[in-house]
C-alpha cells in the first residue's frame, strides 16, 4: 500500500490538516494518509504544546470512520526530539509491506536542507507540496510534485489564542474536536 505521511504537531489538528490530508487521498497516488503526531518537533518549543496523547486523541476523534485516513504515535516511541528520517527507518522496519511519501507544507520544503539527513529523504522519498501563505515551492527535483490543493489560512497558533481568549473556534475544528477540547478545557 502506498502511504503518504502527514507529519506535525498537531496542536490542535484543524479542518485545514484534514482537507490537505483528504486532498491527498484522492488527487495522488497515495493509498490511505497516515497523521503522524510528533511530541517534539525540534523546530518548536515543546512548552507550547498539548500533551502528545491529547493531541493524538483529537486527531482519533477527527478522523474516525474515514477508511483513507489513520493516525500513528510512532513518533511517541522515538527519541526526543522526533526526526523524520529516524521515523521513516523505523516506518520501513516495522511495515516492510508499504511505501511511503511525505507531505509537507511549501513552509516545510524550504527548510528541508536543514533537517537531519534532509538530502537522503529528498533523494529517497516522493514528497507532495502543498501551498502555505507567504511561502512559495521553488524546490526544482524529480522526486517533489506540487499539489493544486484548496488553500485555507486556518493555523493552530490563531485556534490557541482564540481559545485563550474566550472566543469560539466551531467550523475551524472539527465538532468532536472541538467539544473535547472545551471538555478538556484545553488551551486556556
Amino acid at each position: 500500500m502506498k502511504i503518504g505521511l502527514y507529519f506535525g504537531s498537531f496542536n490542535p489538528v484543524h479542518i485545514g490538516h484534514l482537507i490537505i490530508a483528504s486532498f491527498v487521498a484522492n488527487n495522488t497516488d497515495v493509498d490511505q494518509v497516515w497523521f503522524i503526531v510528533s511530541p517534539q518537533n525540534p523546530f518548536k518549543k515543546s512548552q507550547s504544546l498539548l500533551n502528545e496523547y491529547h493531541r493524538l486523541h483529537l486527531i482519533q476523534l477527527a478522523i474516525e470512520n474515514d477508511h483513507q485516513l489513520k493516525w500513528s504515535d510512532v513518533e511517541f516511541k522515538l527519541p526526543r526530539p522526533s526526526y523524520t528520517i529516524d521515523t521513516l527507518s523505523l516506518l520501513e522496519e516495522k511495515y516492510p509491506q508499504h511505501s511511503y511519501s511525505l507531505i509537507l507544507g511549501s513552509d516545510s520544503i524550504q527548510n528541508l536542507s536543514k533537517w537531519k539527513s534532509g538530502d537522503a529523504i529528498l533523494n529517497k522519498y516522493k514528497i507532495f507540496v502543498y501551498n502555505r501563505p507567504g511561502f512559495n515551492n521553488t524546490t526544482n527535483h524529480p522526486n517533489v510534485f506540487q499539489l493544486k490543493a484548496p488553500l485555507l489560512e486556518i493555523s493552530s497558533t490563531e485556534i490557541r489564542k482564540l481559545i485563550a481568549e474566550g472566543k469560539t473556534v466551531r467550523y475551524l475544528v472539527p465538532e468532536k474536536v472541538r467539544e473535547e477540547i472545551e471538555l478538556g478545557a484545553y488551551y486556556k
